[in-house]
């Protein structure tokens, strides 16, 4: 067994407070497993105002007592927005994990394999230097591609001669990885459309999905109850968004769809929407000065309240604007925890590889427009018994195959068999 895996995740660091998050189940199930994982994440976190974890020194170490795993800290210059300071924020960080990575094996022990985990690609080439210093074998594990989803947001120019230099590096890092694992179905997919296949062989690259802790879910609709007057409320079928309510989010269009419905004067429903962001002020000042009593910004909720918010809900609906990276399949965090909570998810955007879809979990709008998110909620509305429980069962079942405990095997295959 290559028992020390070391995961190396610039933004894994609030998984330690908020209890959960990828790598903090999968260092939870690698521990049952018999691995000692150690997971080196950055202390300074996005849309933080000042450094989460106060440190002078090169790294801190705290303990995340529940998964008995250390996380490190590794220091790096603060700031708050996107810009060339949060650049700066990412070199930092790849230089200074590797100084600290090195230190703590001197203090410690020395890793069997290193996990490296992107967003940015500078944590995977860290990782990849850090493999060959300690002589051990590297996975690179890819949640976001870049430059893609700068190009698919329109930060970049695909053909810019700033993306073709990020596209040779991005292809430069899955070549020289021992394994690649990507988070999308469809990940192979992205390597053939770039003609990266002979150099990028398809056992090479492994699908990990993200996914859910189903015992951590189950566990918090107990042990952190929810309750307030419109998720109660038992005239109505509870329509649900969790997430937040920010501008990539677009739950303008949202609105749109519950302005479309009140004028259908469909009744017996209600959206709300348990998030925050730049636009909720914005949003729901418009709602009330139009008085559409059918949808409610109710504001933030803990994270470990929401899966009481989830299992009260009638629906739960996967929202944002499409992009062309939604061909790869989905990974949405938000997406498992609708799983597992058992109801119909609508989806107002269409994937390819899709979960819901393939195990009629719920409903996929091909075209993503306000008018037809209202016609899927006046259908949903309108389901009958049987079909609901039928879809709720679905979802369901299908979480199963999403479990952490069960994808952390995946994992450690991958490590065995490296």
């Amino acid at each position: 067994m290559k028992k020390n895996i070391w995961i190396l995740n610039h933004y894994a660091g609030c998984m330690l407070f908020d209890k959960g998050g990828r790598h903090y189940w999968l260092a939870k199930y690698l521990k049952r497993l018999g691995y000692d994982p150690v997971v080196f994440a950055c202390n300074e976190m996005h849309n933080f105002d000042n450094q989460f974890v106060k440190s002078n020194t090169l790294w801190t170490m705290k303990v995340a007592e529940e998964i008995d795993t250390p996380f490190v800290f590794v220091r790096s210059s603060s700031y708050k927005k996107n810009g060339i300071d949060r650049i700066i924020n990412m070199f930092g960080f790849y230089r200074n994990v590797q100084k600290a990575v090195k230190q703590y094996a001197k203090e410690h022990c020395k890793p069997d394999v290193i996990l490296a985990s992107s967003v940015h690609p500078l944590t995977l080439l860290a990782g990849q230097k850090l493999a060959k210093h300690f002589g051990v074998k590297c996975i690179c594990e890819v949640r976001d591609l870049w430059p893609e989803s700068l190009v698919a947001y329109g930060h970049l120019k695909r053909n810019s001669i700033i993306a073709k230099i990020l596209y040779a590096f991005e292809k430069k890092l899955y070549v020289k990885a021992d394994q690649v694992i990507m988070t999308w179905p469809g990940g192979y997919d992205y390597i053939t459309e770039k003609g990266w296949e002979t150099d990028i062989p398809e056992e090479k690259v492994t699908h990990i999905s993200n996914g859910v802790d189903l015992e951590e879910f189950r566990k918090n609709i107990e042990s952190h109850p929810y309750s307030d007057s419109e998720i109660e409320n038992p005239g109505i079928k509870k329509i649900v968004y969790t997430g937040s309510v920010r501008k990539v989010n677009n739950l303008a269009m949202i609105v749109e769809a519950a302005e479309i419905l009140n004028k259908r004067n469909l009744k017996g429903y209600k959206f709300l929407v348990y998030g925050d962001g730049t636009e909720r002020e914005k949003l729901s000042g418009y709602v009330e000065r139009e008085n559409l009593t059918n949808i409610v910004f109710m504001g933030r909720v803990r994270k470990e309240n929401v899966p009481a918010v989830l299992d009260k809900a009638y629906v739960t609906v996967l929202h944002n604007s499409s992009t062309g990276l939604d061909k790869y399949g989905q990974s949405q965090n938000k997406f498992f925890e609708y799983l597992a909570a058992g109801k119909p998810i609508l989806m107002t955007y269409s994937v390819g590889h899709s979960i819901c879809k393939e195990n009629a979990c719920g409903f996929e709008i091909e075209n993503q427009s306000a008018e037809s998110i209202a016609d899927a909620i006046e259908m949903i509305v309108n389901l009958s018994d049987e079909e609901y429980r039928q879809y709720s069962l679905n979802a369901a079942q299908t979480a199963e195959k999403y479990d952490f405990r069960y994808l952390t095997q995946k994992l450690a295959d991958v490590i065995e068999n490296i």
